[in-house]
């Protein structure tokens, strides 16, 4: 066992642009590349390990074959051969559809599924970048349905004007959608059920529009105006600075600038690391991984300690586990 990398499994998108080679750095070959999926087992699109002695081996297969090495305890005896978090980057050329996803509940009972509880982290952002997040005030089923219906759904919706390094809490049920001109790291449910309500009126280039949701996304809807999503945390360098701490994920940001030691052996859970800013190497009792902006590594629950050291310019990492 030893950090892993992984190869980016990249989505093309109506939506998408080329910042995902330009900033971060990925293979992309289409100029309208939306995602790129760094730790996956969601349907076919199985994360496949690019470093090490492990290279060419599929994340499901490592699962099985090192089940709590991996995943740790509790977490292989909650999720199985699951992996239980997606994680992505998300570029966002022109405005994504506005969504919400389903809970736990309505997504096993309808699609066999965990739901979808998610965070964004601002990677970068264009100086007119949006998010929207929730509704801007309270809101009705008939009067949702209402402006729905006469295509004016977004004078219900609360924009936020976002920049680097903000971050958002996106529970299950609540509205959103990504603006354009944003490039987001995403932390999530292992699930990609998506319940679209509206797309900006647009059509594909073979003149259709794509398929809504509005039936199914009624029942799945929070209907509530609070303004609980933006994550306010500290900023002190060398130390551990919490952004959320959850039921399906807790995530950190560690910002160095020379080196940090890290001790998990309190941790019953793998570790996932996301670069979002500088590069550094990542060094554990017998082995030395860089990592660099734009990289993803997982480091399976049996590793208990790190010792995380930043280039000269500094690094800033997501550390993320359950």
């Amino acid at each position: 066992m030893y950090p892993l990398k992984f190869r980016p499994i990249l989505k093309e998108k109506i939506w998408g642009g080329n910042k995902l080679k330009t900033i971060l750095n990925k293979p992309i070959i289409d100029e309208n590349t939306g995602e790129s999926w760094e730790i996956s087992t969601v349907g076919d699109d199985i994360s496949v390990v690019s470093n090490g002695k492990l290279e060419g081996e599929k994340l499901d297969h490592l699962i099985k074959e090192y089940k709590e090495d991996l995943l740790g305890n509790k977490v292989y005896q909650q999720f199985g051969d699951q992996f239980p978090l997606l994680i992505k980057y998300i570029d966002a050329k022109d405005d994504l559809s506005v969504q919400l996803h389903p809970n736990d509940e309505l997504a096993k009972k309808r699609h066999n599924s965990f739901g979808k509880t998610e965070m964004w982290y601002v990677v970068q952002a264009d100086a007119d970048a949006k998010l929207i997040v929730g509704f801007n005030k309270d809101t009705t089923k008939d009067e949702y349905e209402t402006f729905l219906k006469e295509r004016k759904i977004t004078e219900l919706l609360n924009f936020e004007d976002i920049s680097k390094g903000d971050s958002y809490f996106i529970k299950a049920g609540r509205i959103h959608a990504i603006g354009k001109g944003s490039l987001i790291a995403e932390i999530q449910q292992t699930s990609d059920i998506t319940y679209r309500v509206y797309d900006w009126d647009r059509k594909d280039s073979n003149g259709n529009e794509r398929e809504l949701h509005t039936d199914l996304a009624l029942d799945a809807l929070d209907f509530k105006g609070d303004r609980s999503f933006k994550l306010e945390y500290e900023k002190d360098k060398n130390k551990i600075n919490n952004l959320i701490s959850g039921t399906y994920f807790t995530t950190n940001t560690l910002e160095i600038d020379h080196d940090l030691k890290r001790d998990y052996k309190h941790l019953d859970s793998f570790k996932i690391l996301m670069c979002v800013e500088g590069n550094g190497e990542i060094r554990t009792d017998n082995n030395s991984t860089s990592i660099s902006f734009g990289e993803t590594i997982l480091i399976p629950a049996k590793i208990e300690n790190l010792q995380i050291k930043s280039n000269t310019q500094g690094m800033k990492l997501l550390e993320v586990y359950i």
